[in-house]
Formats: structure tokens, sequence, C-alpha cells
């Protein structure tokens, strides 16, 4: 059973993005869609039919009430507890870590180690400079802008989890000047840095150059973010 502190935070943090959203519709699709639950299964939940999800979500439908926001978003939670809560699961980490999800996507320690290299190929990476280390126990994926402009320095600092010993995705990345030149400002420094939606030729001139000079592995990748999120997901 999920921890119910969590659940209820979570629960309102979704019902108010919903209430207080310009486009409730888009809000509600936004967060059936980060739980990966298809219109048929919240329907089916909710012992309604798909076309009437689909009708809110699109607006056709008048914007719904809080009786109806508040359907929705337990039936969502419920879907997830009884797959086994991992979306709970998560948000429960990054508000642990004191983290809004607008800036970290997702932070994870893994029970083992577990291979750098085998860790980039499950995201699709590629490796530009190689680091002191083969291997990670654990990731957190940063929206690169938002941890630019919000993070403080001990905020940064957080963003190791239980240990250095990890990977720090940075998504939102232009050529990775910001991100690479933020870590800078912050020590010790991780194990291993992606810069996630460039490739190879985005890459900022100096970048392989700070990594070689701080001694972590520096590797990009240009994939789906979701497919992304759903890889590292798995290294759990």
């Amino acid at each position: 059973m999920t921890d119910r502190g969590p659940r209820r935070e979570l629960a309102s943090k979704i019902a108010g993005d919903v209430v207080l959203s310009d486009d409730p519709g888009a809000t509600i699709r936004k967060w059936r869609t980060d739980f990966d639950v298809p219109q048929t299964a919240l329907a089916e939940e909710l012992d309604i039919s798909a076309s009437v999800v689909s009708d809110y979500e699109s607006g056709r439908r008048q914007s719904p009430g809080i009786g109806v926001v508040r359907r929705i978003v337990t039936g969502l939670l419920d879907i997830d507890e009884a797959r086994g809560g991992e979306h709970l699961r998560q948000y429960a980490r990054l508000l642990s870590a004191g983290f809004d999800r607008e800036v970290v996507r997702d932070l994870r320690e893994y029970p083992t180690p577990v291979r750098l290299n085998g860790f980039y190929d499950a995201i699709d990476a590629t490796e530009v400079v190689a680091g002191s280390h083969d291997t990670v126990a654990g990731h957190t994926v940063i929206n690169s802008i938002e941890a630019i402009v919000r993070l403080s320095t001990e905020e940064f600092y957080r963003l190791y989890g239980q240990s250095t010993n990890r990977a720090l995705v940075f998504t939102g990345v232009s050529n990775g000047e910001g991100a690479l030149v933020a870590l800078r400002v912050v020590t010790p420094t991780p194990t291993a840095v992606v810069l996630h939606g460039i490739d190879t030729e985005d890459l900022w001139e100096h970048a392989p150059a700070l990594a070689r000079a701080d001694g972590f592995s520096l590797a990009v990748a240009d994939g789906d973010l979701e497919t992304m999120l759903d890889a590292l997901g798995g290294m759990t």
C-alpha cells in the first residue's frame, strides 16, 4: 500500500493544476499520459465511456467541476496503485528530496550499481568523454532550464540523492553549456552527465574539456524524452 501522505499531496497537486489551468482538459490529458493511463482504462475505472474522457480533454465538454476532477484524480491514483504504485513512489521520492516535478523529472537509487555502458545503452546515449568510474548507483533527470533558473547551490547538492555515484541527466539543453557551467560551482561532481536533446554535433565545444578536467563521463542522447524516462524506470 502506498503511503497516504504522498498520495494526498499528489492528489492535491493534480487537482490544483486542473482547476487553476487555463485549459483544464489539456491538463487532465497531461496527467493521464504522465501516468501512462489510456483513455479507455480511465473511462473503465470511472465507469463512463471513453468518449466522455475525450470530450473533457479536448474541451468539447464544459470544464469539469470539482466533483468530476476529484473522480478523475482518484481514478488515476487508484489505477497506479493497482499497478504497483510506481508513479506515486516516484512522486514520494521527489517530495522527500524537496523538488518540484517541473524541475526534477525522476530521482532514483538502484538496489545494486549498474554498469555505466549498460546505462548508456538503455537510454541510447553516446559517450563523448570517458570518466574514472564504470558504474552508477542512481540517476537524476533534471529540466536544465528550470534547474538553472530556480535552484540554489544548496538545492543543486540535493540532486545527488543518496550518492554522488550517479548520472545527472539534463533535459532541454541546446548545447550543454549552461548545465555544465552550473555544475562547476557545485562539488563534488557526479560520475556521469548526460545532455539530452542534442547529438555530438550540437555539443558545446568546451564541454569535453570540462568533463576531462572534472573527471566525469559525458554523454549525449537525442531520443524521445518519454521513451528515455520509461527506460530509466526499468533501471530499478
